[in-house]
């Protein structure tokens, strides 16, 4: 569903999406409603928090939910997860929203910066979000973390071989990796070592043409 309001200049319009953007993705309507509190909580904490670009905030629902929810799709029966970097929850909130009524399901939000750990926990509570959040840099928490992880998420975080170096430890346990690579981003591994360890599916962006899901699997565990 599209809507056009006036623009500050008054004279232009602009075009805001809306659920219809998600059609493609079969998303149930309980989903939709949770996605819904998702956006108006977003817009009111963007007024204080840099929480995603200005320029993307009127397509909310194009440019963030749905660019995520191609992440759950990849692994529909993950329910363990663990997102780097949430920043504004995409896509680890948004998966932690689609499994909000599955039973057992646990997605891990990593994110150092306090303030969006504060919005993180606050669209989690209003929207049920099967979502855990922890406020820590990757690098501190993962030494310690000892809980079954199926799924790890990143979305434009790091290249590809900092984000395998980053989640190795939960990849050679049997994790998937799917990490959001952009238009320019490579996906080719150029250290040996990691050559010989870890294997990877790319999966085309159904949205961003040129950008790519990079999907890592251990060797080892394959």
């Amino acid at each position: 569903m599209k809507r056009k309001s006036a623009s500050d200049k008054g004279n232009q319009t602009r075009v805001v999406d809306g659920p219809d953007a998600l059609r493609d993705f079969n998303v149930p309507p309980d989903i939709i409603a949770r996605l819904t509190i998702y956006a108006s909580l977003l817009r009111k904490w963007q007024s204080t928090i840099n929480l995603v670009a200005p320029s993307t905030l009127d397509q909310l629902w194009t440019r963030h939910f749905a660019d995520s929810l191609q992440v759950v799709n990849v692994l529909p029966d993950a329910k363990l997860w663990m997102d780097f970097g949430s920043g504004a929850g995409f896509p680890g909130l948004v998966t932690a929203i689609v499994l909000a009524n599955v039973a057992g399901a646990r997605i891990h939000l990593v994110e150092s910066d306090q303030r969006k750990c504060a919005f993180l926990r606050d669209v989690s509570r209003e929207t049920g979000a099967a979502a855990e959040i922890h406020t820590e840099r990757i690098e501190t928490l993962l030494p310690k973390f000892d809980g079954p992880i199926e799924a790890v998420s990143a979305r434009a975080l790091a290249p590809l071989q900092n984000m395998i170096i980053l989640s190795e430890k939960l990849l050679e346990k049997g994790a998937v990796g799917v990490f959001h690579q952009g238009e320019k981003a490579s996906i080719q591994l150029t250290d040996p070592g990691l050559v010989n360890r870890f294997v990877i599916e790319e999966s085309p962006s159904k949205l961003v043409p040129g950008s790519k899901l990079a999907i890592v699997r251990a060797k080892s565990m394959i």
